[in-house]
């Protein structure tokens, strides 16, 4: 900045400094944007985790129902063939 005037190298750094601020605030605005987002991902991955758990309990208690019923055909099956052969 040699042989410029204290006026345009104060114009200069003004202007410097503007774009600096415009590109700080950019940026904290998209910060603001992740945060956001990252809050939001949360707790939809809670809202999943916790419905991915509850289809678990509820896949585990079908498995059970069908086991019992199963265990049931199998003895009725069992008491019909021994009643043929009576």
């Amino acid at each position: 900045m040699v042989g410029l005037s204290e006026q345009t190298r104060g114009l200069i750094t003004t202007k410097y400094l503007q774009m600096s601020n415009r590109k700080w605030a950019t940026l904290e605005s998209k910060v603001g944007e992740l945060i956001e987002l990252c809050s939001v991902l949360s707790k939809e991955n809670h809202a999943l985790r916790t419905q991915q758990d509850n289809w678990t309990k509820e896949r585990a208690k079908l498995i059970e129902k069908n086991e019992l019923a199963k265990s049931r055909v199998e003895s009725m099956i069992v008491r019909l063939k021994t009643l043929e052969q009576d």
